[in-house]
């Protein structure tokens, strides 16, 4: 069962902590299964409701706590306000050390989950190069 990631005390975490954009169950539901199969600690999050820094700041605390070894973002394709939750990661790393946290990223298209490198969600977030790539 999922919990609102901003109702959540920073102190009630595991070790695995899947955090996916709130309508992503209904409208990817197999998708959304194989996220349970790798942890029941999952937390939803609606960017179209929430800003991006609240979320970042209550991951901040949470991953703060030490706790939280492994750290997976999920969300729908195209959604303009789910790609956010991806950003969340250069954030977490310009305001604490993460390097002891395995990060995964996926999209979730035809109820399937699709790993995104960093480096994916980085051009998304740079036009400028991404146009650059798509010109060669």
């Amino acid at each position: 069962m999922k919990k609102d990631l901003l109702k959540t005390n920073c102190f009630d975490t595991q070790e695995t902590m899947i955090i996916v954009g709130s309508c992503l169950d209904r409208m990817q539901p197999e998708a959304y299964k194989e996220l349970e199969k790798i942890s029941s600690n999952i937390y939803d999050v609606c960017l179209e409701k929430e800003h991006l820094n609240m979320v970042v700041t209550k991951i901040i605390g949470m991953v703060a706590r030490g706790k939280i070894k492994k750290l997976v973002f999920a969300t729908v394709d195209k959604s303009p306000h789910c790609v956010q939750l991806h950003y969340v990661i250069k954030e977490l790393e310009n305001a604490i050390d993460i390097s002891n946290l395995e990060i995964i990223n996926y999209v979730a298209v035809d109820n399937k989950l699709i790993e995104i490198s960093l480096e994916t969600i980085s051009l998304s977030k740079n036009l400028k190069e991404l146009q650059e790539k798509g010109n060669r």
